[in-house]
């Protein structure tokens, strides 16, 4: 992917919605589980330590609605001040405006 500099920087949550997603494709999970497995996504996020933030974000954009997977991006992003979320989830164009 041209201009984006590896690690990505992820959570468990994302990397199992993603595999879900890319259920319909031959070799889907599998490319997302190898992105992982190469260095090219980073598992940053410790969930214990993060939980209450994770679900006040939940609660804050439950009209949204934030999904677990989503809020665990934001609070990545927090944790790096200067990062950007990708994503293809058009909800985060509301989300993304705090």
């Amino acid at each position: 992917m041209p201009g984006i500099q590896p690690p990505l920087l992820t959570c468990e949550a994302v990397i199992t919605e993603a595999c879900f997603l890319s259920r319909r494709h031959v070799g889907g999970a599998n490319a997302i589980i190898n992105m992982v497995h190469n260095g090219f996504m980073t598992v940053s996020f410790q969930l214990n330590k993060e939980i209450d933030l994770i679900k006040n974000l939940m609660a804050k954009y439950a009209n949204i609605p934030m999904s677990f997977a989503d809020a665990c991006l934001v609070r990545i992003s927090e944790q790096h001040p200067h990062s950007a979320i990708l994503t293809l989830d058009s909800d985060f164009r509301v989300v993304l405006q705090w």
